[in-house]
């Protein structure tokens, strides 16, 4: 059904960055010719080669050579990926650089199955890195430096050397963590040499982006870093929508080439965006009335997928802060010291406006004319919450040696302390929005009124933890390896909360909207988690494996809240989710070691899920949950100007023990395609034309059960297919388009739990980007 089109919004792109992107451009512009003569002189500026080394991972030891990477940042993995016994991904900054990619969400795509498929609750809309990895939300486990990074605001790129993603239970790796696996970013660092490059990008729907990033030697032994970047966009395909940021990363290194080296980073990142609420599902596939005595609602054609339901007066504001503190110490006996020190704050302030398209919130004047039907605005969503951090890391590497045993032993300590603040802002004086036309809303509108509520709650937890991981290598074809970890922890959380609000107490004989005590309440316990591999290796360059690892995710785990309700895992009366991953696996580095190439079967176990009993009504951790399947990778070059990066994965995702989750009445899990693809590959032609692109396929998703009527059990699965072509006119100079969703096909990149809502695919758009280089 062909949609009936919108009146156009044109984006009012924000002045706020302006200023910012005129300083970048004027400084950078001074910058180039003063480096350019500075290359002149050989012994302050190193040659091309070196410059190269801006796009390598600059913890020392550690090297990206194009797409492929060899090794893992942490300390805890003290083996070579192919030598690795685990499903790690790592998706290297010239790989998401080639395809224009700026956000964690959008780099992610390169890992089959991983991606923001859900839109959330009508009543809890999500935002930023809300990631389900491998069937479940991982939101809570995303990493940096190894460290957690706590907040769901959407996290640049711009200061990204690779991102590292573990599939399957990560818990003796990482701690507490989701079933599906752990996200991990790694930061540039200064390193000798000196080198300056930027990137300026202008794109469809007036996306604008610039990038710099400048290394300098201050002496043999220190270095100093600077990476900025500064945003002001809209959204390809979004009427209003916006995306607007800026940021700064400087780095110091101390004693590189020496056995003591001191690596002091800061960043900072602030966001003024345009939340995207999503677009009404009517007339999607499957979409039926929610109203029997209005049938002609189900017959309506589909809106305009640009449409924007949402207000100009949503917001979406977003600060980090995060400073980091790394000492890495050599000993003449082969040992490895390493402390990290990490303070971190992310705050987020947004109202975002979403709605219910249910029977009652659907107004119709004249049936027969769906131009004149309308929706109410009923339902804003706001967040006002601060996440802080401080976390110690210390770790020792040891390698030993017995005749032909080799062992490598990393043991730890890690110490942390995250808080929770956030305080309600809600509706004042029963105002509202307009209602907004379902085929032509108006976000230019007034009437609605909000503010502090008194409302307000904290949390915070406490962590000691220490681990132990153990490779043993037996001879040139068995390794052994093992890994244990012990967090003990105390969550504290307490609320104040509006009595009759929705999760909060009844008001009984007080007077409505009084604040009462919600919850008040904490837990401390242990989490003990091991991992056991085995390692054969037929070959110098493969392996064949077989691993074991166990995760935990504790009441409160995932943000710190808990919960009074009883069908709530965050009750702090509930054991631990638990989950546990069996995989059998196979990498191979080919072409003298410029491909990689993996395989491996999976089976991960979620128990302890909440299962409410039919007969007496209460609730009971006897519940299971099953994903499986395959994965499959391909990364590196198969000749010296082709490079490709290619992954899929099935995931046969159920209820084994409990109450069915998805609205079809299977029992199958939600948000989890059956089969996902993705790939991307490049190749250097003689005449310095760079083409490429790549493929991605999703299968269809289930979305969340609940009690709304006619909307989509379910989305369609799709393809979506992109390009880039990129020339160098000179070594400093090159210039690169792409091009997304070449074919512009229109699907479903996400739901909400309800159906009510969806976020549309990105149409066909393009991004047309000035690399510089000196």
């Amino acid at each position: 059904m062909s949609p009936i089109k919108s009146r156009k919004h044109a984006n009012t792109l924000r002045s706020s960055n302006q200023p910012l992107l005129a300083a970048l451009t004027t400084g950078m512009a001074l910058a180039f010719p003063v480096s350019a003569a500075l290359a002149q002189n050989e012994h302050l500026m190193p040659d091309s080669a070196n410059a190269a080394e801006l796009n390598t991972i600059s913890v020392e030891g550690f090297s990206n050579d194009g797409y492929k990477v060899d090794e893992l940042a942490s300390p805890k993995f003290v083996k070579p990926l192919v030598d690795t016994t685990q499903t790690i991904q790592v998706i290297s900054s010239q790989l998401f650089d080639n395809q224009g990619a700026t956000t964690l969400t959008e780099a992610l795509r390169n890992s089959p199955g991983t991606g923001t498929f859900y839109v959330g609750e009508n009543g809890n809309t999500t935002t930023g890195d809300a990631v389900n990895l491998r069937g479940f939300d991982a939101s809570s486990s995303i990493f940096v430096d190894g460290m957690r990074d706590l907040g769901t605001a959407s996290r640049d790129l711009f200061n990204i050397d690779q991102i590292e993603v573990t599939k399957g239970a990560a818990g003796t790796d990482y701690g507490r963590s989701a079933p599906g696996g752990v996200i991990n970013m790694v930061s540039k660092q200064a390193m000798a040499g000196n080198a300056l490059s930027a990137a300026i990008s202008l794109g469809t729907d007036s996306q604008q982006r610039m990038t710099a990033d400048w290394n300098s030697s201050i002496n043999d032994s220190s270095a100093f870093r600077l990476n900025v970047m500064a945003q002001d966009s809209g959204v390809p395909g979004r009427d209003e929508v916006e995306n607007n940021r800026w940021g700064i990363a400087p780095s110091l290194a101390f004693g590189l080439g020496t056995t003591t080296r001191l690596y002091l980073n800061y960043l900072y990142v602030k966001q003024e965006n345009l939340p995207d609420g999503g677009v009404f599902t009517i007339g999607l596939p499957g979409y039926t009335s929610p109203d029997p005595e209005r049938p002609q609602i189900g017959e309506a054609p589909m809106v305009d997928p640009d449409n924007f339901y949402g207000t100009t007066s949503d917001y979406d504001n977003a600060d980090s802060n995060m400073f980091t503190a790394r000492v890495e110490h050599d000993f003449d006996n082969g040992m490895a010291l390493q402390n990290t020190t990490r303070w971190g704050r992310n705050s987020q302030d947004y109202m975002l406006t979403a709605y219910r398209g249910n029977s009652e919130s659907i107004v119709t004047p004249d049936l027969n004319d769906p131009t004149t039907w309308s929706m109410t605005r009923s339902i804003p969503t706001f967040k006002d919450q601060v996440y802080d951090i401080l976390a110690n890391q210390t770790n020792l590497l040891m390698h030993m040696e017995s005749g032909s045993v080799e062992n490598d032993l990393s043991v730890g300590i890690e110490l942390s302390r995250e808080e929770l603040d956030g305080k309600g802002i809600g509706v004042l004086d029963d105002t509202s929005w307009p209602a907004a036309n379902i085929y032509a809303p108006n976000p230019d509108v007034t009437g609605l009124t909000w503010g502090p509520t008194g409302a307000k709650y904290s949390g915070s937890s406490d962590t000691v933890a220490v681990y132990a991981f153990n490779t043993v290598t037996l001879n040139e074809q068995w390794q052994l390896n093992a890994g244990a970890r012990l967090d003990n922890y105390e969550t504290d959380f307490d609320s104040v909360v509006i009595c009759g609000s929705r999760g909060a107490p009844v008001c009984g004989d007080l007077p409505p909207g009084t604040l009462i005590t919600g919850v008040d309440d904490r837990i401390r316990d242990n989490l003990f988690s091991w991992k056991l591999g085995a390692l054969y290796k037929p070959a110098e360059n493969g392996s064949i494996y077989a691993n074991y690892e166990i995760s935990q995710q504790p009441p409160g785990g995932g943000s710190l809240e808990l919960s009074a309700s009883a069908n709530n895992l965050n009750n702090p009366i509930y054991d631990p989710q638990e989950s546990d991953t069996a995989e059998i696996g196979t990498k191979w580095e080919l072409i003298d070691q410029k491909l990689f190439l993996s395989a491996a079967l999976y089976r991960t176990n979620i128990t302890n899920e909440l299962v409410q009993d039919p007969v007496d009504l209460n609730y009971y951790q006897t519940g299971e949950k099953r994903v499986q399947g395959i994965e499959l990778g391909v990364v590196g070059n198969i000749n010296p100007n082709w490079s490709i990066s290619a992954g899929y994965t099935s995931m046969d995702a159920d209820v084994v023990d409990g109450t069915n989750v998805a609205q079809d009445g299977s029992a199958g899990l939600t948000y989890t395609p059956e089969h996902a693809f993705t790939s991307w590959t490049t190749y250097r032609l003689p005449f310095n034309l760079t083409i490429g692109g790549g493929v991605r396929y999703s299968g269809a998703l289930k979305r969340g059960t609940d009690g709304a009527l006619g909307t989509p059990e379910s989305t369609d699965s799709y393809w979506v297919v992109d390009a880039v072509v990129s020339y160098a006119f000179n070594e400093h100079v090159d210039l690169q388009l792409n091009a997304y969703n070449l074919f512009d096909e229109e699907y479903v990149a996400a739901i909400n739990k309800s159906g009510y809502r969806y976020t549309p695919g990105v149409p066909r758009s393009f991004l047309l980007t000035a690399n510089l280089s000196f």
